[in-house]
C-alpha cells in the first residue's frame, strides 16, 4: 500500500500546539502477524457487528476505505475522509483529554498507530489502530453523529482539569503500554495498577475534564443505541473488541437509559464494563452534552469558575462582559458575597477580544501576571461598560483625568487614565492608568512604582474555561510524555514466523501457490507449536482449494493447541466457524 502523504485541508489548518503529538505512520512497520490480527478481528467484527452495530456501522466502513484484508494508510483514509468533512492523524498512545478533543473540535479523528499483539487480539487497554480505525471512523460517516463528535470536542477541550487529572492520564497510559508491552515483569504491571487505584481513590471532588470524560467513555468509546431492551452498538470500545462486543449484548452487562447521570459514573480502562447507557437517537446525545455544558464554568463563569481555575494550576482564561479575555495561570480571586470583585494571575498573561490578542497586551507586557477589579462602582447604577461617553464624562473617566473608582466590594483604584481600549460594539473593555494604586480595605494590591495599570472592564465574568483565548499567544509546545510505547522484541524465532505469516498471505493474495501450504503447516506444527491463528489462516486456504487430507492434519493440530491453551478456544472457534460458516452459506 502506498505511503504517499496525501494533504487533508483540515490538518493544515491545525495549530502548532496540536501537531506536537502527530507522527508519521511508518507501514512498513506492520509486520505480517500485525495484518492477520487486523484481518482476523475484522472478519470477526463485520460478521458479528452486521447483526447486533448501529447500521452505520458498515456503510461507514465502506465510506471511509476501511478495508478487511489490510491495515488502513492513514494517508489513504485522508484521502476519502475528505469527502465527509474529517481527516485522520496518528499519534502514539494516549495524549491528553483535553488535546484529544481538541482534535475532534477540528473535525480531525485521532489514530493510535500501533496495533495490538495476537496475544491481546480481544481487547488491549491501550488504544490502538484497530479501535481507533476501526471502531471510530466507520461511525462518523454518519453525519448526525459526526457533528455530535465535533461539538463535543469543542466544549470538552474547554473543561477544567484538576491538577490530580494529569497525573491520572500519564498513570493510565503506563499501565496501558506495560500491559500491551510482551514480557512486562508483573511486578511492573501491579505497580502500575497500585498506582492507578490509589489516584482513582483519591480523586477528591471530580473536576469537569473527570465528568464530561465520563460523559465520553459512556457514549463515543461504549454508548449503545436503540432501546434498553433492543440496543444497537456504535460505541468505538465496543466495534472494535471483539470480545465485549459479544458480551455487552448479554444480561451479564446491565443497560442503563442514558441521561447525564453518566457523567458521575467512572469506568475502568482494563476490564469489561459491569454496566452500558443506551441513547434512543444520536440527536438525544447532543441534548445531554448541552446539558452538561450549561453547568460548567465555561458557561456560568462566576467565582465557582475562577476557583476551578485556580485549583487546576494550569493555563486557562476568564471572560468579562464586555467580552474581554484574560488568558494566564490564575492565583487569587478576592470575593465579596458570593462574588468575584478582584482577580489575580501570576506570570505571563494575554489580554484577548474574540479569541484574538489584543495588540500591546501580550505575555511579554503582563510577564509578571495582571489583577483586575470586577463589577460595579459603588453607589452607581450603571456599569462602566454601559456608560455612555457622556456618562463617562460626567464621572470624569476619560484620558488625562485623575479619577478614583470605588468598586463594590471595597476596592478602590486611584490614578491618572491614560487611554481607553474598546471592542467593535464601541465598549470600554480596559482602562489604562499611570501613578495608580490599587487596593483592598488595607491591603495594596498594585503600587505606582509597578509602571502602568491596565484594568479589566466588566460587570462580571461570563465564562471560565482550560486553555487560552488566543493560542498564538502562548507557547503550548510542551508536550513530553513520560512514558512511551514499547515496540515487540525481535528474535529469529519470532521473524521465522513472520516470514511465514508473509508467505500464507502471499498465496491468499495470488502471489504464490498454495502447493507450499503443507510444508508451511508442518514447519507451524514443529517450530510454533503454540501459535493458532497462522493454523486458522491454513485452514482457509486448504478449505477454498478442497485440499481435505492436510485439511484434517491442520483441524487437528488445532484441537492440540485447544487442549494446551484453552484461554484461545473460543478465538480458534470463532476463526474456523468463519471459514465453514461462510461455505455452508454458499453451498
Amino acid at each position: 500500500m502506498s505511503a504517499t502523504i496525501e494533504t487533508n485541508p483540515l490538518l493544515d489548518k491545525l495549530p502548532n500546539h496540536l501537531r506536537q503529538f502527530i507522527k508519521p505512520q511508518d507501514y512498513n512497520d506492520y509486520t505480517p502477524i500485525n495484518q492477520a490480527v487486523w484481518r482476523y478481528v475484522m472478519r470477526k467484527n463485520v460478521d458479528y457487528l452486521s447483526r447486533v452495530a448501529h447500521n452505520s456501522y458498515l456503510e461507514g466502513l465502506k465510506k471511509t476505505g476501511i478495508e478487511i484484508d489490510n491495515i488502513p494508510s492513514m494517508y489513504g483514509m485522508n484521502r476519502i475522509l475528505k469527502e465527509i468533512g474529517w481527516a485522520a492523524v496518528a499519534v502514539d498512545g494516549f495524549i491528553p483529554p483535553n488535546a484529544f478533543m481538541e482534535f475532534q473540535a477540528y473535525n480531525v479523528l485521532v489514530i493510535a498507530s500501533d496495533i495490538r499483539q495476537l496475544e491481546h487480539i480481544e481487547y488491549t487497554p491501550a488504544p490502538d489502530i484497530i479501535h481507533e480505525g476501526a471502531g471510530h471512523a466507520p461511525i462518523i460517516a454518519n453525519p448526525e453523529y459526526a457533528e455530535y463528535l465535533r461539538r463535543f470536542g469543542e466544549i470538552g477541550c474547554k473543561a477544567i482539569s484538576s491538577a490530580r487529572d494529569y497525573e491520572m492520564y500519564e498513570a493510565i497510559r503506563l499501565l496501558s503500554i506495560l500491559k500491551e508491552a510482551e514480557g512486562t515483569p508483573q511486578e511492573e504491571i501491579e505497580a502500575a495498577e497500585k498506582r492507578v487505584d490509589e489516584l482513582q481513590n483519591n480523586m477528591g471532588e471530580l473536576s469537569e475534564m473527570a465528568l464530561i470524560r465520563n460523559l465520553h467513555w459512556w457514549t463515543v468509546e461504549y454508548g449503545l443505541i436503540g432501546t434498553v431492551d433492543d440496543p444497537k452498538i456504535y460505541g468505538a470500545g465496543l466495534l472494535s473488541s471483539i470480545g465485549e462486543s459479544t458480551w455487552c449484548m448479554t444480561d451479564n452487562v446491565k443497560k442503563l437509559p442514558y441521561d447525564i447521570n453518566a457523567a458521575y459514573q467512572s469506568f475502568d480502562i482494563t476490564k469489561p464494563q459491569p454496566q452500558l447507557y443506551v441513547t434512543p437517537s444520536f440527536a438525544y446525545l447532543n441534548g445531554v452534552l448541552e446539558e452538561f455544558a450549561n453547568k460548567m464554568a465555561l458557561r456560568r463563569g462566576g467565582l465557582d469558575g475562577i476557583n476551578k481555575l485556580i485549583a487546576s494550576k494550569a493555563l486557562g482564561t476568564i471572560e468579562f462582559s464586555t467580552g474581554l479575555q484574560v488568558s494566564g495561570i490564575f492565583s487569587n480571586a478576592i470575593a465579596d458575597n458570593g462574588k468575584p470583585i478582584y482577580i489575580q494571575t501570576t506570570g505571563g498573561t494575554a489580554l484577548s477580544h474574540r479569541e484574538k490578542e489584543l495588540v500591546g497586551h501580550g505575555t511579554l507586557y503582563h510577564a509578571e501576571g495582571f489583577g483586575s477589579p470586577v463589577g460595579k462602582l459603588k453607589g452607581i447604577n450603571l456599569a462602566i461598560e454601559d456608560m455612555s461617553p457622556r456618562d463617562l464624562q460626567a464621572y470624569a473617566i476619560y484620558e488625562g483625568e485623575h479619577v478614583t473608582l470605588e468598586f463594590e466590594g471595597n476596592i478602590k483604584v486611584s490614578g491618572t487614565i491614560i487611554t481607553g481600549t474598546r471592542n467593535l460594539q464601541g465598549k470600554i473593555i480596559v482602562i489604562s492608568f499611570k501613578d495608580c494604586t490599587v487596593t483592598h480595605n488595607d491591603t495594596i494590591l498594585f503600587q505606582p512604582e509597578w509602571g502602568i495599570y491596565d484594568m479589566a472592564v466588566g460587570k462580571e465574568v461570563i465564562s471560565a474555561f482550560s486553555g487560552p483565548a488566543d493560542v498564538s499567544s502562548f507557547d503550548l509546545i510542551t508536550h513530553v510524555p513520560s512514558s512511551q510505547t514499547i515496540k515487540p522484541k525481535k528474535s529469529a524465532t519470532r521473524e521465522e514466523l513472520e516470514g511465514m505469516y508473509q508467505s500464507v498471505r502471499d498465496i491468499r493474495d495470488g502471489k504464490a501457490s498454495a502447493t507450499a501450504l503443507p510444508e508451511l503447516f508442518n514447519k507451524v506444527k514443529q517450530n510454533h507449536p503454540n501459535d493458532w491463528l497462522l493454523s486458522v489462516e491454513i485452514a482457509e486456504l486448504l478449505q477454498k482449494n478442497n485440499t481435505t487430507d492436510v485439511l484434517n492434519e491442520v483441524m487437528a493440530h488445532l484441537d492440540a493447541v485447544k487442549n494446551k491453551r484453552p484461554e484461545v478456544v473460543h478465538l480458534i472457534d470463532g476463526g474456523l466457524e468463519l471459514i465453514f460458516e461462510k461455505e455452508k452459506s454458499l453451498d
